[in-house]
């Protein structure tokens, strides 16, 4: 049974800094584009950063030069540094996974964990 179990949200204010965790077990996603997504209280679910298999990375415009998507196959994990934290920012945040990048930048993604939140305070 796939799982993708995100860790490392909590609560901080503006300006503070937060590492996501999501570790999959299940299967091997060396191959597979991995994604961070994000939805505040009665927002969608938005897409915030992508990574495919050799480490192209790619964000939506909100959260470029403070975000940094990163991922280690070997652990079957991936990361979301955040920093410069603001409270647009606060939203359950969700890891995701697909072969496809189309998948994951249309919120298409095959799997998905559980979510985590995050909140920052002003």
């Amino acid at each position: 049974q796939v799982q993708l179990v995100e860790s490392g949200g909590g609560s901080v204010q503006t300006g503070g800094s937060l590492t996501l965790s999501c570790v999959a077990s299940g299967r091997s996603f060396s191959s597979y584009y991995m994604g961070w997504f994000r939805q505040a209280p009665g927002k969608e679910r938005e897409f915030v950063a992508g990574i495919s298999w050799i480490d192209n990375t790619y964000y939506t415009d909100s959260v470029k030069g403070r975000f940094t998507i990163s991922r280690d196959n070997a652990k079957n994990t991936w990361y979301l540094q955040m920093n410069s934290l603001k409270p647009e920012d606060t939203a359950v945040y969700y890891c995701a996974a697909d072969q496809s990048r189309q998948s994951i930048t249309n919120n298409r993604a095959g799997y998905w964990g559980q979510g985590t939140q995050v909140t920052v305070s002003s």
